[in-house]
This record gives structure tokens, C-alpha cells and sequence, in this order.
């Protein structure tokens, strides 16, 4: 299995962020895997409510909900984790990387596994999060839009002149030449005309009403800032790389301050693989539902090494 030559390497274990859900994720692993199903069925009894069942039958529009899809896919990728540690034996340590990211959410799943917070309390950080954006997107509502085919500079233009129409921002730089936009509808209207205008390969409107990642994110933040400062962080065991300033965040004070920033500021992911790679690593393990980190990450540094475990390639080690 490709896992077990990488694992020969240092590595880095990068998870993914919302709309990486799916109906059904997890659900082979619960029943063949007692350490997933150890995480589900905690996860369950901390939030107080099934978790496990809205993640293997849904409805969709309810695992789509930020305040559900959030906790959830945190659940499903330390379910991931979990059971490959169990059943790579003596060999679980090697998956002990020596950075970890993770692309919006996936910077929760990330504080688990770099010892900054317990998985119960980042169960429940994820979750108000997800309340905390919902309430604010009811209240200043918003959208969001991905752009394929447009350099940087190209883009910022198109960004800079969409704001005479309101707010709008760059909110994840995903990989060369794909992007997010996200900020109120009229303003986001005029950017993805723009960027259409401008040569874009690609303008599709995200089937979301809240603006992630912009200025319409302010109340959330400030919220959000108020809980992160009475959580019990440690200082992280492995160095971990924001997705704001794409740097390595080593102490809590850091790390407080990049979680709080998080929900106005946008996702620098190019910066960070690129980060990853400045450290000398070239192994990059993606734990998660789907495969959407890996395809981003071969854009931006096609010599890397690549690994994506899902729950088919988790079964696969399960089952020999």
C-alpha cells in the first residue's frame, strides 16, 4: 500500500473543511473499526444527539448544515485516524507527523492531533463555530462563488472593482488559479460578472448563504474570540500552519489569535503547502473524507508525494 512508503518519510497530515461531507461517511468504519467507532459514539455523547446516524443517513440538508457539517466531518476524519493507528500496529507511531494543516475547519481536526485541545472540547468549539456563523448569516447575509482560471493579480483586480457594489473579498486562495470568493450578494454578483468578463474558465456560485471567510464575519469572530480565550489550550506538540498568515504557530497565543482572525480572513492554502515544502517535506497525507486537499495540493507542488486515506482506502488496510 502506498501508505506504508510514505510513512518512511517525515511527514506532514493536512484535513479537509466543509463540503467535504457526504451521506454515508463512516459508516463501513463504524462497523469495522472498534476506534472509530469509539469516536463516533463519543462524539455522540457529548453533542447529545446522534451525530453518527445523521453522518451514515442524513438528510443531506441537515449534514449540510454548517451547524451539523462542521462537527461532523472533525468526527469523521479523527474516525479516520483512529482506525488506522489501530490497525497499523506497532507502525501507528510513523503516522506522528512533523507538521499538521488543515484547509478552514480542518485547522480543529489539526489542534486534536497536535495535543493543543481534546477531541471532546474541539468537538464542541466546532459546533458553536458552527452556530456562530449560521446566526451571523442570517443576520448579514452573504454567498460565496469559486473562480477557476484567474492569476492573483487578476483576480485582486476583480475584486477591487466589484467593491463599489458592497462587500466582497478574496476568502481562499485554494491553488494557482482557483479561488473563492465570498461577501454580500450584490458585490459577489459583480465580481463573478467580472471575472467572466476577464477570461475565467470557471464562475460557479456556491450553494451557501454565509459569507465564510469575509468582513461579514466580524460578529461571529468577535463571539467566537470570547470562547477560544476560556478553552484550556496547550501548547501545540507539533508545529502547526495557519491558514491566515501561512506561518508556523507554536504557542497558544498564536494559535488563539489565527482561530479568532480565521472566520473574516481568508484561507491561504497555496501558502501553506508551499510552507509544508520549505520545511524539507515533501510527504503530505490527507485524512478525510473525498480527496479535495490532494488535487489542490498537486496543483501547487506536483512534485510531492501524495497520499489520500479515505474510508475506502482505510477499509482496504482493514481488511489486509
Amino acid at each position: 500500500m502506498e501508505l506504508f512508503n510514505a510513512l518512511r518519510d517525515q511527514i506532514a497530515l493536512v484535513f479537509p473543511g466543509q463540503g467535504s461531507q457526504y451521506v454515508g461517511m463512516g459508516k463501513q468504519l463504524y462497523g469495522a473499526s472498534p476506534a472509530a467507532r469509539q469516536v463516533f459514539d463519543r462524539a455522540d455523547e457529548v453533542l447529545g444527539f446522534s451525530l453518527s446516524q445523521l453522518c451514515f443517513e442524513g438528510p443531506p440538508a441537515e449534514l449540510d448544515d454548517t451547524f451539523n457539517a462542521q462537527p461532523a466531518i472533525l468526527t469523521v476524519s479523527m474516525a479516520y485516524l483512529a482506525a488506522l493507528k489501530e490497525n497499523l500496529g506497532p507502525l501507528g507511531y510513523a503516522l506522528t507527523p512533523s507538521l499538521v494543516a488543515g484547509h478552514s475547519l480542518g485547522q480543529f481536526t489539526a489542534l486534536v492531533v497536535a495535543g493543543v485541545l481534546d477531541f471532546e472540547d474541539v468537538l464542541k468549539l466546532v459546533r458553536e463555530r458552527g452556530r456562530l456563523m449560521k446566526e451571523t448569516g442570517d443576520a448579514w447575509p452573504g454567498g460565496m462563488a469559486a473562480v477557476v482560471g484567474l492569476d492573483s493579480s487578476t483576480i485582486q483586480s476583480v475584486v477591487d472593482e466589484a467593491q463599489a457594489s458592497g462587500i466582497v473579498t478574496l476568502a481562499n486562495d485554494n491553488s494557482p488559479g482557483q479561488t473563492v470568493l465570498s461577501g454580500e450578494v450584490a458585490a459577489l454578483q459583480r465580481a463573478m460578472e467580472l471575472a467572466k468578463q476577464r477570461g475565467a474558465k470557471l464562475v460557479q456560485r456556491l450553494a451557501i448563504s454565509i459569507a465564510s471567510h469575509s468582513p461579514l464575519m466580524q460578529q461571529a469572530s468577535q463571539r467566537f474570540g470570547g470562547i477560544l480565550s476560556q478553552m484550556p489550550f496547550r501548547p501545540p506538540l507539533i508545529p502547526l500552519i495557519a491558514n491566515n498568515s501561512a506561518r508556523m504557530l507554536t504557542s497558544v497565543e498564536e494559535l488563539r489569535s489565527e482561530l479568532a482572525q480565521h472566520l473574516t480572513g481568508p484561507v491561504q492554502w497555496t501558502r501553506s503547502v508551499q510552507m509544508i515544502t520549505a520545511q524539507g517535506i515533501s510527504t503530505i497525507i490527507e485524512i478525510g473524507p473525498k480527496q479535495i486537499l490532494t488535487s489542490l495540493i498537486k496543483r501547487i507542488t506536483p512534485e510531492a508525494k501524495l497520499v489520500a486515506l479515505t474510508e475506502a482506502d482505510v477499509m482496504r488496510l482493514i481488511r489486509g
